[in-house]
């Protein structure tokens, strides 16, 4: 099975993702793969100003996010459909379509986010999509001190823009609202998930 969580930048995702780790007997995968994809890395050089202009256009960036995940392509599979094995990812397609919709303002970006990754470049759709739903305020308090704990956590163009953190936080919440994809559950417990996932198996 595949488990996606989702949420703005700070929500507190990979705490999520570390915890349902032992409880579910899964692995974990996160997205972007900054340390091993091309793809990833040239995003991330992006979003600190280091592309030119790359980063002014939300689908430009969406794609190069896509190809990231496409790289991962073989693991993916392995998961998809299978409930005797479990991958917990920290992030996924959703982020693309949250993301892309926040930046131009059209709720149509998600349509095209689908098309572009489960069709296009064919990834598996999650069985089970969790919002982490943390407020915007809160998370942005955890990602400043985030970096100002660790010199290598330096925050990115979107994680310092607190207005495209509230638009995405809403595009997510209507994402989950309207089970894009597959189904959702919005929740920071561990608990709901796990009840989630077992009523999946």
């Amino acid at each position: 099975m595949i488990i996606a969580i989702e949420g703005i930048d700070g929500a507190g995702k990979r705490t999520l993702v570390d915890g349902l780790l032992e409880p579910l007997q899964a692995t974990s995968l996160a997205f972007p793969r900054y340390d091993e994809s091309a793809a990833a890395q040239l995003a991330q050089a992006a979003l600190h100003g280091e592309m030119g202009d790359m980063t002014d256009s939300a689908h430009a960036m969406a794609v190069v996010f896509a190809l990231d995940r496409h790289g991962a392509l073989p693991v993916l599979e392995r998961y998809a459909g299978n409930p005797d094995e479990t991958i917990i990812l920290d992030r996924y397609c959703a982020s693309n379509a949250a993301y892309t919709w926040a930046r131009t303002g059209d709720a149509a970006a998600a349509d095209w986010v689908a098309e572009l990754e489960f069709n296009r470049l064919g990834l598996p759709k999650p069985d089970l999509q969790v919002l982490v739903a943390t407020t915007p305020e809160v998370a942005g308090e955890r990602a400043a001190k985030r970096e100002a704990d660790d010199a290598q956590r330096t925050r990115d163009r979107y994680e310092r823009d607190r207005a495209l953190q509230e638009a995405t936080f809403a595009a997510y919440a209507a994402l989950a609202h309207g089970s894009w994809a597959s189904p959702w559950v919005s929740t920071t417990d561990s608990a709901v998930i796990i009840k989630a996932v077992h009523a999946l198996r």
